[in-house]
């Protein structure tokens, strides 16, 4: 058993260093109380490193826009004023929330993902505005993405064995009509590809409803206490 010097007390197991002083264990090692978290380790490392890579992209794009003063191909013409790095920077940003979100326990998929969804399509719509294609990517890229999300979710809800099933089926309900309604409101007129979108969400969730029913009226159930 080990013990320090300092605190005048014994620890069992093999630390080096005194848990109330972070002096030097001295003594001979025991074996482990607790087994070692391996997989908590690798995770750490590959987050770290990817951060490290992360920063490296952000520092090199403001040091070749800004100090250099290099500007792709892309933006030259109307877009020449615009700082591109700032939006390489949004996209990195954008991509570690992702990552943050990933990382951390206790969300389901389906949060996880539609959270994910949300902040591409903010950042897509950003970008396409300043590169002058907004119309491509709201009225054809989105849908796909928005159609693909709801796809995803079903298949969750399908494979769901926690009794969370409601979460995937109201997410594909949200994010099918909220696109409808911002449409008819500001334009009085939807798309078809956002009406297509729409049917597409009804009816995965007519599936949802009509494979998983039991497991949605029990946790509807549960969820209200009745």
């Amino acid at each position: 058993m080990k013990n320090c010097p300092y605190c005048k007390i014994q620890v069992g197991g093999d630390l080096k260093k005194c848990p109330f002083c972070q002096s030097k264990m001295v003594g001979e090692a025991e074996e482990r109380y607790f087994p070692t978290q391996t997989i908590l380790k690798i995770q750490s490392f590959f987050y770290k490193l990817q951060l490290f890579i992360v920063w490296i992209l952000i520092i090199a794009a403001l040091g070749i826009d800004f100090l250099f003063g290099l500007h792709p191909a892309a933006f030259d013409g109307p877009f020449e004023k615009i700082h591109w790095s700032l939006l390489v920077l949004m996209w990195l940003l954008a991509f570690e929330f992702g990552i943050i979100r990933l990382f951390k326990r206790g969300m389901s998929p389906s949060r996880i993902l539609s959270i994910f969804v949300v902040v591409v399509m903010i950042m897509l719509m950003v970008t396409a505005y300043y590169m002058g294609f907004i119309r491509v990517v709201v009225y054809w890229v989105l849908p796909n993405i928005v159609m693909a999300t709801m796809v995803a979710n079903f298949i969750f809800a399908m494979i769901d064995k926690s009794g969370n099933s409601m979460a995937y089926l109201l997410t594909n309900v949200l994010i099918g009509i909220l696109p409808y309604i911002a449409f008819y409101i500001f334009q009085k007129n939807c798309p078809i590809e956002w009406i297509i979108c729409l049917l597409v969400g009804f009816v995965l969730l007519v599936g949802a409803i009509i494979f998983k029913g039991r497991e949605v009226v029990s946790e509807i159930q549960r969820r209200l206490s009745v």
